[in-house]
């Protein structure tokens, strides 16, 4: 059955250096290249043109992480807008204008959505008015980030836990860096409450470094698993999915984590 709805992913403003997935077959990494447009609708005026024209400069290097990461199963078609205010950004976005998003550069958004099918309706990525002020490899990794969540909507369950959707579209976008002092403070696993909030920054970073983890102890096959086994359509639980992906259990791979955190 074709669920109406709204689904969303959000890339950080402050984002900078620091075949699609089903959990019985994941995709294979570095398969054939196919050709993607970007489809440009322009509502920021020449701020907004100039946004567009540096994310076409940018976009076919954005495509070949997100293939080198998930492969080539996804649109060829890119939907991206640049919006003139955050009034505007809001509305299009369809985020709560109750809440505070000036620290969210883009977010990736559909309108309809059938896993059963692998279908993604009405996709998109909005651009806020503030990613116009990003670096050229801020920019970078908020189109990679975004394009990424386009790619696997149709193979992400609707209740996916968030951290790990994000936390894995920071690891395709996101060159590696050293953790900075006190990254070891928490190390607990992420969860989807760090995502909202004042502390929203810390928590994709937490996840990003979850993800780098895994890709480092497990390899980019065993991210690529625990993603289908943890978000994909029908998931178990995370203990399931973990064992199922990884050959570990939860307190092992637990355990493995802290160590990684205080390397």
């Amino acid at each position: 059955m074709l669920a109406a709805q709204t689904l969303a992913a959000s890339a950080l403003i402050a984002a900078g250096p620091g075949n699609g997935m089903r959990s019985d077959s994941p995709p294979v990494a570095h398969s054939a290249p196919v050709p993607r447009a970007v489809s440009a609708v322009n509502l920021g005026g020449a701020r907004g043109a100039a946004l567009l024209d540096r994310v076409r400069a940018d976009f076919a290097g954005a495509v070949a992480a997100v293939e080198a990461f998930w492969g080539s199963d996804w649109p060829r078609e890119i939907v991206v807008v640049a919006t003139d205010s955050a009034v505007q950004f809001e509305s299009q976005a369809r985020l709560d204008p109750g809440r505070e998003w000036a620290d969210i550069a883009a977010v990736a958004v559909a309108d309809e959505v059938d896993v059963a099918r692998r279908r993604a309706i009405g996709q998109r990525i909005i651009l806020a008015p503030g990613a116009s002020e990003m670096s050229g490899d801020a920019l970078r990794i908020v189109l990679t980030h975004e394009l990424f969540h386009l790619a696997a909507r149709a193979d992400t369950a609707p209740d996916a836990p968030r951290w790990l959707t994000e936390g894995v579209a920071d690891f395709v976008a996101r060159p590696p860096a050293p953790l900075p002092d006190g990254a070891a403070r928490v190390t607990a696993l992420p969860d989807d409450t760090e995502l909202d909030g004042p502390g929203r920054s810390a928590g994709y970073d937490r996840a990003w470094w979850f993800a780098r983890f895994v890709a480092e102890s497990f390899g980019v096959d065993g991210l690529r698993r625990l993603y289908g086994a943890a978000c994909g359509p029908g998931h178990g639980d995370f203990p399931w999915a973990v064992r199922e992906a990884l050959d570990v259990d939860l307190t092992e791979l637990q355990v493995r984590w802290a160590a990684w955190l205080n390397r």
